[in-house]
């Protein structure tokens, strides 16, 4: 069940990345930034995925990436800069904004404040960790890929991207492992194994589908 919900989601990301795009960039950086956000919050739940025990959170934190290659790739490299600082930002503005709505002492006759207290109180070493490694992995991605643009121009965006999110997602895999969870579980490397086997399944996914939808996104770009 949960393999059929994850190729769902990731179908469901990519056709929204595909309309985001046909509107222009600032809708697709928007894109972007709510996926990031999303990503960081969902990174909470823990799923049983292939048969390995990981978090619910990788279709959008690799989501994310694909929308900065796609900026890159249709609009400019400055483009993605700007994206990667907005994510930033908002991402800035959530972790705050939501401190303080915890400070709401709440209603005798509120019965969501234990859930918000939970899903908005995660230990502030994964909150710094999971908010610096996405935004190094964000600058690494846009250099690389454009490293990727000049080498490979004959390649479509689909491999282009999936050469790229590979090793922005080792890179990922590697700083997120060691800054935030070093220390709190007995085999790190296993667990750095086990997370970036999945997110090579999801990065096949996402570039499986995006060649039999090459076409689409190309034409809602000229269009």
């Amino acid at each position: 069940m949960n393999e059929l919900i994850f190729f769902s989601q990731s179908i469901c990301i990519i056709a929204f990345a595909i309309i985001a795009l046909r509107i222009g960039s600032a809708t697709l950086t928007t894109w972007v930034t709510v996926q990031a956000m999303v990503a960081n919050l969902f990174v909470l739940k823990q799923i049983t995925l292939f048969g390995f025990e990981v978090t619910a959170s990788d279709t959008f934190a690799i989501g994310s990436l694909v929308g900065l290659n796609m900026l890159q790739e249709y609009y400019g490299r400055d483009e993605a800069k700007k994206a990667t600082w907005t994510c930033f930002l908002f991402l800035l503005f959530f972790a705050i904004v939501s401190q303080q709505h915890l400070l709401y002492v709440p209603s005798p006759g509120d019965s969501a404040h234990g859930a918000f207290v939970t899903l908005l109180t995660p230990s502030f070493r994964l909150f710094l960790a999971s908010m610096s490694t996405f935004f190094v992995v964000q600058q690494f991605d846009i250099a690389f890929f454009a490293y990727l643009q000049k080498k490979l121009p004959n390649q479509s965006f689909a491999v282009r991207t999936a050469c790229s999110l590979i090793c922005s997602q080792f890179l990922d895999t590697i700083l997120f492992s060691f800054l935030g969870l070093y220390g709190m579980v007995a085999a790190i490397f296993d667990v750095i194994l086990i997370s970036f086997a999945v997110k090579l399944i999801s990065i096949f996914s996402f570039t499986a589908i995006f060649g039999r939808l090459n076409r689409a996104v190309k034409s809602s770009c000229s269009s």
